[in-house]
């Protein structure tokens, strides 16, 4: 199958589509040159993710080789800011790669004052100044959760959003978490962490399975993860979220994001910024 690329009958969105990467963009600006850029990068993202899979599937450590190619190089580099977390492959970080790595190409490819690369839920976001960018948080369900309102001057670059009905396995009980940062990778990563610590241990409502038996080739290998979740008492979901909470707030302070809405079982818990506004009952820290 090779990519391929369908401008969207809005006639203002790029769609790019290759294999298990589905990317929806849209630029401001030098339009036309944006999209051509974007799909010009595309060509050979695949191709050179594959090339290089098994090593990205394996453990990051401190003294991890850096890999080859350019999406793969961002995963590198988001994960080893979060070496000592848990357990974390490059892998956490590949959506939110490709999404930076082709809105990389745009911005250098054509003059755009606003530009965004989702990338199944992982936004890469380009705003110049005097910018902005709105988007709902929304449910597996479909159920609108709360709104991401960002001005080019908060310095956010990159949104992405992870938990047990994603597209990814999880560790953890979130039902969503949506995390913003500097880079779409970078949030990614967080994501995927924030989602797993929001968890309780040997409690009796949560199913689990070893994640090679949900899917083959996943880069888990037996680590459980959690395959239902049945309903939470108020003590319970205000543990779980409280537990996620505070490995945002460590983010936060490492500066490694600017912040999180975490959501379980209709209650929400946001920390780092009023950029995320839950809809559902809030508790806030800063």
């Amino acid at each position: 199958m090779e990519p391929t690329a369908v401008i969207l009958p809005c006639g203002t969105r790029l769609h790019l589509h290759h294999g298990p990467i589905d990317l929806i963009i849209s630029a401001d600006g030098q339009r036309e040159r944006a999209f051509e850029a974007a799909n010009a990068c595309f060509q050979t993202v695949l191709t050179e993710l594959v090339g290089e899979l098994d090593a990205l599937k394996q453990p990051i450590t401190p003294t991890a080789k850096c890999p080859n190619g350019a999406v793969a190089q961002r995963m590198h580099a988001a994960t080893m800011i979060y070496v000592g977390y848990s357990f974390l492959t490059r892998m956490a970080a590949v959506a939110g790669s490709v999404a930076d790595t082709v809105l990389n190409a745009i911005t250098d490819g054509a003059d755009v004052h606003r530009a965004y690369v989702n990338n199944g839920g992982d936004i890469a976001l380009h705003l110049q100044e005097g910018e902005s960018y709105t988007s709902a948080m929304v449910g597996h369900d479909g159920r609108k959760l709360g709104q991401i309102m960002i001005q080019s001057d908060y310095n956010v670059g990159g949104i992405a959003t992870s938990g047990r009905h994603g597209r990814s396995l999880s560790c953890g009980i979130a039902d969503s978490v949506t995390v913003l940062s500097s880079c779409a990778a970078k949030a990614d990563v967080a994501a995927t962490l924030i989602a797993n610590a929001v968890d309780l241990v040997n409690h009796p409502a949560i199913t689990r399975s070893p994640a090679n038996e949900v899917v083959d080739d996943s880069d888990l290998g037996n680590r459980p993860v959690v395959v239902g979740c049945g309903p939470l008492t108020q003590l319970d979901r205000n543990t779980a979220l409280r537990a996620g909470h505070d490995c945002a707030l460590t983010m936060i302070k490492q500066k490694a994001i600017h912040a999180a809405a975490l959501f379980l079982q209709n209650d929400a818990l946001v920390t780092g910024s009023d950029m995320l506004i839950p809809y559902s009952r809030t508790k806030e820290d800063a």
